[in-house]
């Protein structure tokens, strides 16, 4: 008799037999808890899922296509304009250390205790930044929020995996992007009557309001499917402990790896911060305090790995990970992808500000342009993924198109470039990312098992998220070297207060009539500056294009996941194997009854890196 036909005629009881056994992975209780309520949605509770999945995605882009623009305004606000990329850097490593964090309470705990916690962040976090009276508080302010900010992107695509089989998964992924579309344009309004009305506090204040309005059904409709799975016996409560207090919040840090989060952070943290702060620090690079930063910052890199090799009970980047090629090139990918990305992004905002005749809106229009296209493309890449049944050339062409966008912002980011020049360029680089991005997500979650998947797409996107932070640092450390030096040689007939006035305000620099010497010397400063910038970017942007080549290729079946051989109830089915022997899978296998009758060794090579872009 064969799995399939042992799957029909298993009854309820052996269902929550099975549930309940399950369920002793106290480890992967998350886990379980999905699998257990997929037995109990129906048609219209499945709908209201998916409905409230969709508000949370709406929210999501609606705030990732207004809030970006308000920080230039509300650094310069405080005539510190050049903290942009300091702020981003320490946002990049907090939404980096934070995804682990998230996935591991998400496992352990529930999804819908998981967005509780990040709804708590994200309005806390824009409640202390739309009362901030000193820019140090709007970052701090940022960086409460960017924890919020993270989790809800990383539980939407954590949901999108638990409930779509590897065929599906990369285009309802990329689905969930497609407010992006709709708000780059009612979001550019928005911003645009934020700025030039009520202000850029009320526009950070108002998501303290709308986005509690918008998870709390997605929070609701999780909370209530796992309470019907343990009323009908599918979960077995968590047994009763007698232990302490401080022994479970021990046993909970352990489990989360704090440890090794907190040395990985600060590490990156040392390392990276005194790129963008070197330059307004008295001596500069001669000050001990920077010199300090560096040294110790590199020191934690062996503390930290010693840690995970030797010491951390549950590492975040788990051995298996380590030595599973799909997940290391995906996330190398991953990181130098956003390297590449932050490297001309952190400061395209202000140059378009400042260079272009444009209004207000069109800027902002313009800042959107890469991510309609990402949107749009990603869409259609998930499309392609359904008719194709593998992603390695799909990334491959991304990575390609990627790398001529980036290029040709070199030459496009010149004051005298026409539009459509700078506007491809975006474009291009949209184009290419939506076709990386949703190939990377599919590939490095079919590589795992499910009780993996949460915690891979986090250490994939830990990875990412660290090269956003190296490229934000990059771009503020070229900034804040260059710029000063840039506006003398193009400003010489103006004091030197008034250039550290057009250093840390945009509007300073916005309120000079375009076509006055100052303008125009500011122009030319941001320009000389820029370009150093894009060489950079492109440079990042051709080894994710190398490391794609030596991708495996997994098959994209009904199967929850290439690894297991199990649909989304934990039944079996039969499917092709995978395109190339992943590094490490064999032992895997070994441990998970395996359904496959064949593996494809001759296809080669699979997918990269993640990525939640822009």
């Amino acid at each position: 008799m064969t799995d399939s036909s042992l799957n029909e005629k298993r009854g309820p009881e052996k269902d929550v037999e099975t549930a309940s056994s399950l369920d002793s992975d106290v480890g992967h209780r998350g886990v379980k808890a999905v699998e257990a309520t997929h037995r109990v949605f129906g048609k219209y509770s499945i709908w209201a899922l998916f409905i409230s999945l969709g508000l949370a995605a709406y929210i999501y882009s609606l705030d990732g296509t207004t809030t970006y623009s308000y920080l230039n305004f509300a650094t310069s606000a405080f005539d510190d304009h050049s903290l942009i990329s300091t702020i981003q850097v320490a946002q990049g490593i907090v939404i980096a250390v934070g995804k682990p964090v998230i996935a591991k309470i998400a496992d352990v705990q529930s999804r819908g205790f998981a967005y509780v916690l990040v709804l708590v962040f994200y309005v806390v976090g824009y409640i202390v930044i739309a009362s901030a009276q000193r820019v140090q508080t709007v970052a701090g302010g940022i960086i409460v929020y960017a924890c919020g900010y993270t989790g809800l992107q990383l539980l939407t695509q954590i949901i999108i995996a638990d409930i779509t089989t590897l065929k599906w998964r990369g285009l309802v992924s990329a689905l969930m992007s497609l407010p992006f579309v709709v708000n780059a344009f009612v979001g550019s309004k928005i911003s645009t009557a934020m700025l030039t009305g009520a202000g850029w506090r009320w526009g950070y204040g108002m998501f303290a309001i709308l986005v509690p309005a918008t998870i709390l059904p997605l929070i609701i409709t999780l909370l209530w499917a796992e309470f019907q799975a343990k009323k009908r016996g599918y979960i077995t409560p968590r047994p009763a402990s007698d232990k302490s207090f401080a022994y479970k919040v021990q046993s909970f840090a352990s489990k989360l790896d704090l440890a090794g989060l907190a040395l990985i952070g600060t590490s990156v943290a040392l390392i990276l911060l005194p790129l963008t702060l070197a330059k307004k620090a008295e001596n500069g690079w001669k000050n001990p305090s920077m010199i300090a930063m560096e040294v110790i910052g590199i020191l934690l890199i062996p503390v930290y790995l010693i840690w995970e090799w030797k010491f951390a009970k549950h590492p975040v980047v788990a051995k298996r990970f380590v030595t599973n090629r799909t997940v290391v090139l995906a996330a190398l990918i991953g990181g130098f992808d956003f390297i590449s990305f932050y490297i001309s992004f952190t400061y395209l905002f202000s140059f378009v500000i400042v260079v272009k005749p444009w209004t207000l809106v069109n800027a902002t229009y313009f800042a959107q342009t890469q991510t309609v296209a990402l949107t749009v493309f990603a869409i259609t890449a998930g499309f392609l993924l359904r008719w194709m049944r593998r992603y390695k050339y799909v990334l491959i062409a991304g990575l390609s198109i990627r790398l001529l966008g980036a290029g040709l912002m070199i030459h496009s980011r010149g004051a005298n470039a026409s539009d459509a020049e700078i506007v491809w360029s975006q474009l291009l680089q949209g184009i290419g990312g939506g076709f990386a991005a949703i190939t990377a997500q599919v590939g490095a979650q079919a590589s795992v098992k499910h009780s993996d998947t949460a915690m891979v797409t986090a250490v994939v996107l830990l990875v990412t998220e660290i090269g956003g932070s190296i490229g934000s640092a990059i771009a503020g450390s070229i900034w804040t070297s260059m710029m000063p030096d840039k506006l003398a040689e193009h400003l010489p007939f103006v004091d030197e207060a008034t250039r550290a006035k057009l250093f840390g305000s945009i509007t300073a620099v916005a309120a000079q009539p375009r076509g006055s010497p100052i303008r125009e010397g500011v122009i030319l400063a941001y320009d000389d500056v820029m370009k150093y910038m894009c060489i950079a970017a492109t440079v990042f942007a051709v080894p994710p294009l190398i490391i794609a080549l030596f991708m495996p290729n997994w098959y994209l079946g009904d199967s929850q996941n290439a690894v297991e051989g199990v649909d989304l109830a934990g039944n079996r089915v039969e499917e092709p194997g995978v395109a190339g022997e992943e590094a490490g899978l064999s032992e895997e296998r070994g441990r998970v009854p395996a359904t496959r009758t064949s593996v494809d060794v001759g296809a080669g090579v699979e997918v990269r890196g993640l990525d939640e872009k822009k």
